[in-house]
């Protein structure tokens, strides 16, 4: 008896630690909010659902990892969300085990369907749609995802590219934008026909979903948060310590897990910002209680949207700063190989992906609310349409067939510079504080070598 009694008080305590957790974590914690819809009468008790946009971060996953395979026909089924397929990434690693193994047991969605349809000038004026589309049908033409004739690393260029063409373009300008407004979307009615959330709240949780954070995330640190995407932190993964992590709600995906790579440098906070305005947003619909929200609310909850775009747009900037301090670096090792008529194949391929994460996220940064203007012809113009080859060549094009023109590069100097120009160009526009790769002391010197303090000028 006095064992079994034991054993009693030793798991109410445990359900008591756990549960007084849940409530000191109630304000950090992405759901479960009430039901507030009126007339509604199942037996739903959570309004939050977000599964359709979690379900296309796997699909994004997923279909990164298959561009090495050069296999176009399963891209393109993980880009247009086929029916019955399995989870190739994130996937289970040693410890680290994820509950999940069919994008079907997450949500249903696709990407194609989401993408940005403005042109996108960087890549041959396209759509969004369609540059993802032409860079898919590219990678399917080589091996490995990396075509050393144009320096394309189509791994990197169709991932950043599809989470700001995707992601950012669907929370910013649809969830958080038109569907926010007066009239779209009302609180005082289901989101569809048969919903049992209303029109706001499913909404706000759309954009929270494609952010990519982990529900619980401001339970946890920022290098917390980046070990998950990580897959080193199981403890800290597995909130509900059932065992397994729950892609759903507690991983970290895309722009979240960069968000995090930022913040454990300690000199920004975008994560916990983004998901404390995504919150707090939330809470402001649901107080609403099935009813449209008033001036105030929704001034309040405005106020909190442009804490998440501003923020969010952040992130993409400070992905743009970094991988060109990156690419810079790699243009001064390659003319130091040049130079000694060393092996270039290792460094060229590192410069490749580096340039295309530069790419992508600059891409990406063209998919928001706001129209970039002259900051978004400087950086077209700067980074080029492809790297600057070691031949001196460089894709300038594409052709009415989706075939690339490649004529002479712009000189080897004017493109490291460039590289500077467009780190600076993210300060002075978007205002990057975490800055990593920051190269910009180097400036004035390169500006001087090149026979003009003018050049260092983003003119």
């Amino acid at each position: 008896m006095r064992n079994k009694a034991l054993i009693l008080i030793t798991v109410f305590l445990g359900m008591f630690s756990f549960n007084s957790q849940i409530i000191a974590d109630s304000h950090k914690i992405y759901g479960p909010f009430p039901i507030t819809l009126k007339g509604y009468s199942g037996d739903k008790t959570n309004s939050v659902k977000y599964t359709g946009q979690m379900a296309r971060h796997i699909l994004h996953d997923s279909l990164k990892a298959l561009v090495k395979t050069g296999d176009v026909n399963k891209m393109i089924a993980y880009y247009n969300g086929e029916d019955d397929l399995e989870i190739i990434a994130p996937k289970s690693k040693d410890d680290f085990k994820i509950k999940q193994t069919m994008v079907a047991e997450v949500g249903s969605g696709n990407l194609s369907g989401k993408t940005y349809k403005g042109a996108i000038a960087g890549w041959g004026n396209l759509t969004g749609k369609e540059v993802l589309e032409h860079m898919i049908a590219k990678a399917g033409e080589i091996d490995g995802g990396f075509d050393p004739n144009t320096g394309f690393d189509y791994t990197q260029l169709i991932s950043k590219f599809a989470m700001g063409a995707v992601f950012y373009n669907q929370a910013a300008n649809n969830y958080l934008g038109k569907k926010m407004e007066i009239g779209q979307k009302p609180n005082s009615e289901p989101y569809k026909e048969g919903a049992y959330y209303t029109g706001k709240e499913h909404s706000w949780d759309e954009a929270f979903g494609y952010w990519g954070s982990a529900a619980h995330a401001l339970t946890l640190s920022a290098e917390q948060n980046y070990n998950v995407a990580k897959k080193k932190d199981m403890s800290s993964a597995d909130y509900n310590g059932d065992g397994v992590v729950d892609l759903y709600s507690e991983y970290t995906f895309a722009h979240a897990y960069y968000a995090s790579s930022y913040d454990k440098g300690g000199k920004t906070n975008y994560l916990s910002t983004i998901n404390q305005a995504f919150i707090d947003g939330r809470e402001i619909i649901t107080n609403a209680n099935g009813r449209n929200l008033n001036f105030n609310e929704r001034s309040d909850l405005l106020a909190h949207r442009d804490i998440i775009r501003q923020n969010w747009q952040k992130v993409i900037a400070e992905s743009v700063f970094k991988y060109a301090g990156s690419t810079y670096k790699d243009l001064i090792k390659l003319e130091t190989i040049m130079g000694a008529n060393g092996d270039t194949t290792e460094a060229f391929r590192t410069y490749a992906k580096h340039w295309g994460e530069l790419k992508g996220f600059a891409l990406a940064l063209q998919c928001g609310p706001e129209n970039l203007g002259e900051t978004a012809v400087k950086l077209n113009r700067m980074m080029g349409l492809g790297p600057v080859l070691l031949n001196s060549s460089q894709v300038v094009g594409i052709d009415s067939n989706g075939n690339f023109i490649k004529d002479q590069a712009q000189e080897w100097g004017e493109f490291k510079l460039h590289m500077l120009k467009i780190q600076k160009l993210m300060i002075d526009e978007f205002g990057v504080t975490a800055r990593s790769k920051d190269q910009l002391e180097e400036m004035a010197s390169l500006a001087d070598s090149m026979g003009s303090s003018d050049s260092a000028e983003n003119d």
